[in-house]
């Protein structure tokens, strides 16, 4: 039986430079930095306290669609606090805190336009 997603994968056009907006603003661990080919690394973070892993990589062919399939969500204990620590470490939020029936929610990009949700646990 599955027991768990493993990681999800970000797409990047430049490693160095997510590797440093994932660790230094989002506060994400270091697992993995290792030579995968001539062209990129395979980059694993660890999300503090929790098992769910990202991934910095672009599959071959998939280089004109970054910025554009990332689907995905962080969670949070509370939205508006986070909100306020990640601006203040430069992240750029696309929509502030929103109360919704379903829980609050905001939304930011990383620098290479991929879209993530903070939302409520």
């Amino acid at each position: 039986m599955i027991t768990q997603v493993k990681f999800v994968g970000i797409p990047t056009r430049d490693q160095d430079r997510a590797l440093k907006f994932y660790t230094e603003k989002l506060g994400f661990e270091v697992s993995t930095d290792q030579v995968f080919d001539a062209n990129q690394r395979w980059i694993e973070l660890r999300i503090v306290n929790s098992a769910t892993r990202v991934v910095l990589f672009t599959p071959d062919g998939h280089e004109s669609r970054i910025g554009t399939f990332f689907n995905g969500a962080f969670a949070c204990d509370d939205v508006g606090s986070t909100y306020r620590q990640l601006t203040a470490r430069g992240v750029e939020f696309t929509s502030p805190p929103q109360k919704q029936p379903w829980g609050e929610f905001a939304t930011f990009n990383d620098p290479d336009g991929n879209q993530f949700v903070l939302s409520s646990a």
